[in-house]
């Protein structure tokens, strides 16, 4: 979509160049009577701005709000503006709005016209008055994750809030919410708040009915499951200590939320011994020493890396707390009929992650047998699997 009008561009790397307002570049500038100057936002100001300042006297809360933070969630169609004075201050919960139309499924946005909202940590880089949508509020995607694990060339923008209740990948309201959102956010923003955070949550992770669709999603698209969990670690945070944790980005693009999550009072801990996954046996003289023809990986060596590189990134959220990487070797059979019968982790990992990795190789697709005398016979083979948690980068701009 295609707005005729930008007020602000926040750079930081993340979003590209954007022109300075002369008018902004002066000291005595005033963005909130600035915005008054445009027909849409003055004659929502005149309608709108005693009704929500009566709003926050009600819910005991300072007008008008200096730092806001808002939230969406895509499943539950719901999108929230919290609230603050000071830097240091938990938010409060202002309202919450119902998001009116919502476009594409879970997980993130990677290309221009895949009709997906993103998911993810963003900021308000753009108040237009004069969208095409009534008046709306610009998102920097994609930033500095997106520009990785995007699409290179299409990775596609104009993702915003805006209203007019339709959309193709952005976060919809009606009229009167918007006006409200835009009005918090431009009186913040006069306040001396440049980057308002907007992040972009798939469910509302308290919400059992959520997460069981989150769970079957997840199931169904395993790839998505290191995404989901730091989007969940940012969510859970802020619900315990109503603050932002710091968002980074590692080199591979993946989101890295650094907040620790404070630790709840419990009763006396019962310790649950969990069952490990029962160890197969297989029958050693059938396994032969010296073959002509090893075991063939449907698809070849290539395939198999990538399968291997793969699994190394499946298993990053099974390393133990304070694991940061461990070297795991896997031991395992090929029958006679190319098919793996046996696995075993002789070295690294974890119980948990070693029976995770047991049960991967377990499920291979079909070898093509080994061969000695021109007959298939069984091999043992061994393989590593380098395991490792991304390294932390701070995000340039990350509010």
């Amino acid at each position: 979509m295609r707005y005729s009008y930008l007020l602000l561009l926040a750079a930081f790397g993340l979003a590209g160049t954007a022109a300075a307002q002369t008018s902004a570049a002066t000291a005595s500038f005033n963005f909130i009577e600035y915005q008054r100057s445009f027909p849409r936002i003055g004659e929502a100001l005149k309608r709108k701005e005693d009704t929500l300042m009566k709003q926050f006297q009600e819910k005991r809360l300072s007008w008008p709000a200096r730092y806001i933070y808002i939230r969406s969630f895509k499943y539950d169609s719901q999108i929230e503006v919290w609230v603050k004075q000071e830097v240091n201050d938990k938010f409060s919960l202002f309202k919450t709005y119902r998001v009116c139309a919502m476009a594409g499924s879970l997980g993130p946005k990677r290309m221009q016209g895949d009709y997906q909202v993103p998911e993810g940590f963003y900021y308000i880089n753009e108040f237009n008055p004069k969208s095409n949508y009534h008046i709306s509020l610009g998102l920097n995607y994609p930033n500095a994750s997106d520009r990785i694990l995007s699409d290179s060339l299409m990775p596609g923008g104009d993702i915003y809030i805006h209203g007019s209740c339709v959309t193709t990948g952005c976060i919809p309201v009606n009229n009167e919410q918007i006006e409200e959102l835009y009005i918090l956010a431009a009186h913040a923003k006069s306040e001396g708040q440049d980057f308002i955070p907007v992040h972009i949550f798939p469910i509302r992770f308290d919400n059992p009915r959520s997460s069981e669709y989150l769970k079957k999603y997840v199931k169904d698209f395993p790839e998505y499951h290191y995404l989901a969990d730091e989007l969940k670690h940012a969510y859970t945070y802020f619900e315990k200590t109503r603050k932002l944790p710091v968002i980074m980005v590692s080199k591979t693009g993946d989101y890295v939320v650094d907040g620790l999550l404070p630790k709840e009072k419990e009763a006396a801990p019962v310790v649950v011994k969990k069952e490990r996954r029962p160890l197969k046996t297989y029958n050693q003289d059938s396994i032969s020493a010296v073959v002509e023809r090893l075991p063939i990986f449907q698809g070849g060596n290539d395939k198999f890396q990538a399968f291997c590189d793969k699994l190394s990134k499946d298993m990053i959220p099974y390393l133990s707390a304070g694991q940061t990487k461990t070297f795991a070797m896997v031991e395992f059979v090929v029958d006679k009929q190319g098919k793996v019968i046996y696995a075993n982790v002789i070295k690294g990992g974890n119980d948990e992650l070693n029976d995770h990795l047991i049960e991967a190789f377990e499920n291979m697709p079909q070898w093509t047998p080994a061969v000695k005398h021109e007959q298939t016979v069984s091999v043992k083979l061994k393989q590593t699997i380098f395991i490792e948690k991304p390294e932390k980068q701070e995000m340039t701009g990350m509010p």
